[in-house]
Formats: C-alpha cells, sequence, structure tokens
C-alpha cells in the first residue's frame, strides 16, 4: 500500500454529547439582561411553554469542540481526498467560493430586502442566468430550483404546461435506460406514465428506438448525455428531431455536464429544457443533503412557465423581478438557494470561457486515462476503449475469485480512498462506476489506479482478506442489508 493514502492511525471514539453531560457546568457567559425580565407566559400562549427547562446538554467549550471535532474525522471529504462517485461530479470547491458567499452583502442580505437595496445580489443572479444560458444554449434559465432532481421537475412542469396550453398536455414520457435514477419519480410527480426505452448493444440510444416508441401521445424524451455509463449519445441530433416531428419536447438531464461545456451546448443539438447542478458542475459544496442548486434552462416556448418571480435586468440597467402569468407558480422559498449561486458565479467569473473548456478537457483525459490504467484487471464493456468524463467498469473478471464489486469498495476504503459509486448504473452488473473529474490530479489517479489493480491481484490470491474489508476503519464491515431493513433509530447505553 505504499503511496496510496490509507494507514493505520489512531482514531479517536466518542459518545453522545449527552453522555458527556455533567450538571451545572456551561461553556460560555452571557451578560445581563437590559432590559426587563418577561415570563414566557406572559408573551407566548400557555400550551407552548414548558413546564420544565430543555434537557440539553451541559459542558465547558473544549469538550464541546472537542466532541464536535473528534465527530468530524469519522467523516471523509472531498477535501480529504479523492472523491471517485460516478455520476455525482465530486470535484475540489476552491475555497475563495466560500469567501465569496460570506461576503457581508451575500450572507447578511435578508429575502425580504426591497429591490431597491438589493440590486448587487439581483445582478449577481441575473448575470449567473446569462452565464449559464450561454454555456448550455438555453434561451432563459431560472434559478429558483433547489437541487437538480427539483429542477428537473421544474422542467417537466414547464413541459406540462406548454402542452396543455397546445390543447393537450399528453400523458407519456419516455426514459432510456441509461438515463438518471431520478427521472421516472419526476414524471410520476407531473402526472405522466413513464415508458422506458432499451439503449443498443453498444450502449448508444438509437434513432429508431426513439422513432418506434414516439407516438402523439407521447410528453417528452428525457435523456442524460454524455449518458450514465460515459458515452456521448452520437445520434442526439437525430434523436430530438424525431421527437419534435411528433410535437413532443426533449429534456436533457444536466448532472453530467462537466463532460461538455465549451465543446457543446445542450440547446444547439436540440434539447428543450435542462436542469443544472451548481453543486456538481460548478463547484459548490455537495453531499450529505445539501446546500444544492438545480437551475432550469429551456427553449423560447418553454420560458412563459419558468417560476415566478424571475429577476430581470431592466433598460435603465437596474434590477428587478417579475411575475409572469404563465407561470407554473413559485417551486422554492424566495429565489432558490442564494449562497450557492454565488459560490457558482465566482468559479465562472474565475475560469471564463477558456478555463470552461479546460475543464471539460481534462475531466474527460482523466477519465480516459484512468480508463487505460484499470483495463487490463477490470472488465469494461462499453466504449471500446473510449470515455467521456467518468468510467464505468465492472467485476466481471474477478467473478472466478468470489471478489465482488462490495468486496473491491470496502478495499478501497482500506487504501485511503471513497469509494466509486457501485452497482449504477444497472445497465452494467457489478458496476463500478468512477469519475475523477478535472480537479484531480496524474499522481492522484495512478495511485488510486495502483489501489484498483493491489485489490484485483490479492482477488486472485487471498480473496478472504477483500471480504472482511474495511480493517482500518474505526468498524470494520457491516451488514448492510439488515442496517437498510432494520435500522436502529433510538440511542441505546
Amino acid at each position: 500500500m505504499s503511496n496510496q493514502p490509507g494507514t493505520p492511525s489512531l482514531g479517536f471514539n466518542e459518545p453522545l454529547i449527552y453522555d458527556r453531560s455533567c450538571e451545572g457546568r456551561q461553556g460560555c457567559t452571557l451578560p445581563s439582561l437590559d432590559v426587563p425580565e418577561v415570563a414566557p407566559s406572559e408573551v407566548y400562549p400557555e400550551n407552548l411553554v414548558r413546564e420544565a427547562d430543555a434537557a440539553l446538554p451541559e459542558l465547558s467549550e473544549p469538550e464541546v469542540v472537542r466532541h464536535y471535532t473528534r465527530l468530524s474525522t469519522w467523516n471523509f471529504s472531498v477535501d480529504h481526498g479523492f472523491y471517485p462517485l460516478g455520476s455525482c461530479t465530486m470535484k475540489y470547491n476552491p475555497k475563495i467560493n466560500e469567501w465569496a458567499a460570506r461576503l457581508p452583502g451575500f450572507a447578511q442580505l435578508h429575502p425580504y430586502t426591497p429591490t431597491s437595496l438589493s440590486q448587487g445580489a439581483l445582478a449577481l443572479m441575473v448575470e449567473l442566468e446569462e452565464m449559464l444560458a450561454e454555456v448550455s444554449g438555453m434561451h432563459a434559465i431560472s434559478l429558483q430550483p433547489a437541487a437538480g432532481a427539483h429542477g428537473e421537475l421544474t422542467a417537466m412542469m414547464a413541459i406540462r404546461g406548454a402542452l396543455t396550453k397546445r390543447g393537450n398536455p399528453r400523458n407519456k414520457v419516455l426514459i432510456p435506460d441509461t438515463a438518471h435514477g431520478t427521472n421516472p419519480a419526476t414524471v410520476t410527480l407531473n402526472g405522466y406514465i413513464a415508458e422506458s426505452i432499451s439503449s443498443s448493444d453498444d450502449g448508444y440510444l438509437s434513432a429508431e428506438a426513439v422513432a418506434a416508441k414516439m407516438t402523439d401521445d407521447v410528453a417528452a424524451l428525457m435523456l442524460t448525455n454524455p449518458n450514465t455509463i460515459g458515452l456521448f449519445e452520437k445520434n442526439i441530433r437525430d434523436i430530438c428531431d424525431i421527437v419534435h416531428q411528433k410535437g413532443g419536447f426533449v429534456f436533457g438531464d444536466g448532472a453530467n455536464l462537466n463532460a461538455i461545456m465549451g465543446k457543446a451546448r445542450p440547446g444547439d443539438f436540440g434539447v428543450d429544457a435542462m436542469q443544472f447542478n451548481l453543486h456538481k458542475t460548478f463547484s459548490t459544496p455537495h453531499g450529505g443533503g445539501g446546500p444544492g442548486s438545480g437551475p432550469v434552462g429551456v427553449c423560447k416556448e418553454l420560458t412563459p412557465f419558468l417560476p415566478n418571480p424571475r429577476p430581470i435586468r431592466l433598460s435603465d440597467g437596474s434590477f428587478s423581478l417579475q411575475m409572469v402569468p404563465e407561470s407554473v407558480g413559485r417551486v422554492r422559498s424566495f429565489y432558490g438557494n442564494f449562497g450557492v449561486m454565488v459560490k457558482a458565479y465566482t468559479y465562472l467569473r474565475e475560469l471564463g470561457a477558456a478555463g470552461l473548456t479546460k475543464v471539460s478537457e481534462m475531466a474527460v483525459l482523466n477519465a480516459n486515462y484512468l480508463h487505460r490504467l484499470i483495463q487490463d484487471d477490470y472488465h469494461i464493456p462499453f466504449g471500446n476503449g473510449r470515455c467521456m468524463h467518468e468510467v464505468v467498469a465492472s467485476d466481471k473478471n474477478l467473478a472466478p475469485t468470489g471478489v465482488t464489486t462490495l468486496d473491491v469498495a470496502k478495499g478501497l476504503i482500506d487504501r485511503g480512498f471513497h469509494p466509486p459509486t457501485v452497482y449504477f448504473p444497472l445497465v452494467v452488473k457489478g458496476a463500478l462506476m468512477c469519475e475523477p473529474t478535472e480537479t484531480e490530479s496524474r499522481e492522484t489517479i495512478e495511485e488510486f489506479a495502483q489501489a484498483m489493480i493491489e485489490i484485483a491481484e490479492l482477488a486472485r490470491t487471498d480473496g478472504d482478506a477483500l471480504h472482511r474489508a474495511p480493517q482500518l476503519t474505526r468498524v470494520s464491515r457491516l451488514d448492510e442489508a439488515t442496517a437498510a431493513r432494520k435500522p436502529i433509530l433510538t440511542a441505546t447505553k
């Protein structure tokens, strides 16, 4: 395990903070009241007033700091090391983004601030929309959706609105088997029936397959391009034409935009609506449930249906908010997750057009380099030796040893790497889906590949060792099936 970040080391155990509590202990001093003391019952309804003090833990400041610091060491983050989750684009988050988001004029701005006093924030939002429109080829952008799946939902709401205005919302949506897993849920929430389309044996969606399914009752085709097996849909222009000729719309999942920025624009090859993932492509922190931001971009026909209110630039150069009568309505309180917008704006301004193009070039180069390094030890079923931003391998070559994808993932943990996405996409049995992104160095990719190769070699000589992995973590392998089916949700002594 030389030149790999995994190593045995001292790990801190830490009980629940309540178990460290000691009555009467405190970690701060509060100033004396400078206003008359008022009993809670004089201010709040009687049914909202506690009969006893809240049972909060009582600790000193060092105890509180150590508790949360020790807990933080149990987590893995992109600041610790390589985080190769395929499809999730876990790229490094530049610290200048955090600095910008903490500027007082942004961080302390209340959402109810009048537009006359929030011109800077509105200007940032309008300029961010304009930059995203330029990157994607979309006619208009809304920053309001809170995350990628939320933007996807909003796009399909706009499509339904446009079709209803035409006179028929239709009732089906086509989804390729290489699309993202949130698509069927989005379709159902919009009152449509999801109908799957199988990809060809080479992993691409064929125009013929779409034509066979594209009838007058199909509202839209939802696809991901590049798709989830790391391939750019080479028939995309013909596919979009087929859908448009039948009066449908094409939704393009933008989660993999990191592979094509500056190289191809979804709007130019026929996509009518797409969502962006500011918390993936544009480097804002990602994971742990948020914060996210999933702006939606649409073509001209769908623009009137974007969420209200919309920030706009006025003729005199100032900024305001506009309410549009055909809008699908508000999909998020206020204007969206503003702090994430500031970080994405900073990233875009720092890189510029040439920088974004370089991002895509390096993301694709890194994935293909990783592909070459591991192809002799792992089965890579699609792409004929080439991929876009991610490489999807499988455990097929390891099957004779009894070592599975899960064993490989656990072995990587012992070697200091977060595992890649496993068992997805479903079209690849035993999938290992790796996305190195552009932010990883050649040396890091080589270290990761060496760990993958070392695991494959160990599988052939001592597979049982991998069945027991990980061994260097606070806890060894858990029974994940039981944990999922019978979780313990209460604290136990």
